[in-house]
């Protein structure tokens, strides 16, 4: 009875880790992170992994962790709801005084989480990894920061650059995020809407131990509109003041073209060139400005719907 109640009163510390074709990693994770909390017997664990319907082995992989150590938890999803929905919906379904998020593929480094822990022991509600640098390509890692530097920028709220989302959440700002209940969430806008201050872990981010990333253009496209829309109104501004600029510079250039027309009658001929390219560019500049308001149209249509983040297959050890 005394061991019972004091393994019950040691914090109960909750891993999760989104898995999609993963089969070479899932296991070598599951061992990384058992390892980690051998060494930290003053923290209880439990490790759910949420497969979005992976094509390989990683689902028969999870059955048989799950088998053999009841720390394992395992949520199959019913077919492949994207990156973005299948990892929070998991941060959303855990229990522990603090969470974890890790991807499967080593770049984000297990090995991180006794700092991440011990800055939470002492009262961080939010503790975040940062790459100060990374393995990809310099010319990639490049335009992330860009990217990062733009939305930090333009953003409604304070956003860390270089965040990725892996960290360690206080179980507060989990139940906070289940509050917000956002259908198509942008994470690390999320935590900044929360508005705790986070605590930053630097990193050097190492590359992909195994496999090949399911991330692809459109998938990096979509994230990177998704923290635009959900958190910034600059593009549609942009619209408007470039609209009016556009009519007033249309203004003085047909004044322009008027003025000396009058002054050199017989010799100047305006010729179709100029209205070819500038019924081009306007053109150009309309449908630019139309695909940004349909982003923030389709964003409004996501959250009209409230489609829940995932539809289960079936649940493992809970």
């Amino acid at each position: 009875m005394t061991t019972d109640h004091s393994a019950a009163s040691r914090p109960l510390i909750s891993v999760v880790t989104p898995c999609f074709n993963e089969e070479g990693n899932v296991r070598e994770m599951y061992e990384a992170i058992r390892d980690v909390f051998a060494a930290l017997p003053e923290y209880r664990y439990e490790h759910l992994f949420i497969d979005n319907a992976s094509r390989d082995g990683t689902a028969r992989i999870l059955r048989t962790l799950a088998t053999t150590d009841r720390n394992v938890k395992v949520i199959l999803n019913a077919r492949n709801f994207g990156h973005v929905r299948s990892g929070y919906h998991a941060l959303l379904q855990v229990r522990g005084d603090a969470v974890i998020a890790l991807a499967c593929d080593f770049q984000d480094p297990p090995a991180l989480i006794p700092e991440f822990l011990r800055r939470w022991s002492e009262g961080a509600k939010i503790v975040l990894g940062i790459k100060e640098s990374s393995d990809e390509s310099g010319a990639f890692y490049a335009l992330r920061d860009r990217y990062y530097r733009t939305l930090a920028r333009i953003a409604d709220i304070e956003l860390v650059r270089q965040s990725t989302g892996f960290g360690c959440f206080d179980q507060s700002v989990i139940e906070a995020l289940r509050r917000i209940d956002d259908p198509y969430p942008y994470f690390r806008g999320l935590l900044a809407e929360i508005g705790h201050e986070p605590s930053l872990v630097p990193f050097r981010q190492p590359e992909r131990k195994r496999g090949i990333s399911s991330q692809n253009f459109y998938t990096l496209y979509d994230l990177a509109f998704l923290g635009i829309v959900n958190h910034s109104k600059v593009p549609l501004r942009m619209a408007t003041m470039a609209g009016f600029g556009l009519a007033l510079l249309s203004l003085l250039v047909a004044f322009g073209y008027l003025g000396y027309k009058l002054l050199f009658w017989s010799q100047f001929s305006v010729g179709i060139a100029p209205i070819l390219i500038g019924f081009f560019f306007l053109t150009s500049v309309q449908l630019f400005f139309i695909g940004i308001l349909g982003e923030y149209i389709g964003s409004i249509y996501t959250q009209v719907r409230h489609h829940p983040h995932v539809f289960e297959k079936e649940r493992i050890n809970f």
